[in-house]
């Protein structure tokens, strides 16, 4: 693997889990360093970091603090 790529890498540390997780990506980097872009995005999807997904997240908890608030009000 390039050392700029591993340096990468051991800088932050949910890439790396994420690598180790998926050790295919050892592969892809050793072979094509350039591809380091494409493990972030990857995590992103793996960590459920994107922006569609953090929306998701937020809707869903919103709609059961919704439920919740409904449920409240009919004992009254």
């Amino acid at each position: 693997m390039d050392i700029n790529c591993y340096h990468f890498l051991k800088s932050d540390q949910t890439l790396l889990k994420f690598v180790r997780y998926n050790p295919i990506w050892y592969r892809y980097l050793t072979r094509d360093p350039s591809r380091i872009d494409e493990v972030e995005k990857e995590a992103k999807k793996f960590y459920n970091k994107t922006f569609p997904q953090q929306v998701e997240r937020a809707n869903s908890q919103l709609s059961m603090m919704k439920m919740l608030i409904e449920f409240a009000n009919m004992d009254d």
